[in-house]
């Protein structure tokens, strides 16, 4: 059980992540129209469709998309013999509990791309995708809304062009984030070689006199 806990723990990351992202599918309607807001303007649902990684990031050329693809399904079979790695040597169990996040996060991503695109009821394959297989697009759905509007023309680079200050994104993405960051924050508690002022030594003083 000390390994099977922490793949429970990502199944049902995936299962909430995928339960998510059927309701939005079928109960929301794409884009502005079908926006919710859930506490006041900054924080709002938003049915949109991500082709690309998370959080709205792309990856160029024709078989970018295929190559992602491929890159999440080894990414995830990497991170589930870390964990069992991980547990096998009695690693720092907040570590791998933020494993186990990533873990579920990245197969709920996983399972967009991979089989989104070929799903009857749901099909959402770009029009341009060289196949359905492995170019299904990600649903996000959680929005804050900071800020967007068109930057003043004096801004490098993206000066004159519409930006929205915060990209929109999944529970998913949320689970990979925080795992990421409480490791971040965590990391020399996680990673330390156990000390080895621990084990103490027997020296001749110490011993008892005859």
């Amino acid at each position: 059980m000390k390994l099977y806990k922490y793949y429970i723990a990502a199944l049902a990351i995936i299962v909430l992540d995928q339960v998510i992202k059927m309701l939005v599918h079928f109960y929301m309607t794409p884009g502005l129209l079908g926006e919710i807001q859930l506490f006041g303007n900054w924080f709002k649902l938003h049915y949109t469709l991500n082709p690309g990684m998370a959080f709205g990031l792309k990856l160029g050329s024709v078989y970018g998309k295929l190559a992602l693809s491929l890159f999440r399904i080894i990414a995830v079979v990497g991170i589930a013999y870390y964990i069992a790695t991980l547990v096998k040597n009695e690693a720092n169990k907040g570590f791998i509990w933020c494993m186990a996040l990533v873990l579920g996060g990245a197969i709920g991503n996983v399972i967009d791309s991979t089989f989104y695109g070929i799903i009857p009821f749901i099909n959402n394959a770009p029009y341009d995708a060289v196949m359905p297989w492995f170019h299904g697009q990600v649903i996000d759905m959680f929005y804050f809304d900071i800020w967007e509007g068109i930057l003043p023309s004096w801004v490098p680079l993206w000066g004159g062009d519409y930006v929205s200050f915060w990209p929109i994104f999944n529970f998913a993405d949320a689970s990979i984030f925080v795992g990421v960051m409480i490791i971040l924050f965590n990391q020399k508690r996680f990673l330390e070689e156990p000390s080895n002022n621990s084990i103490s030594e027997t020296t001749p003083e110490s011993l008892p006199s005859a």
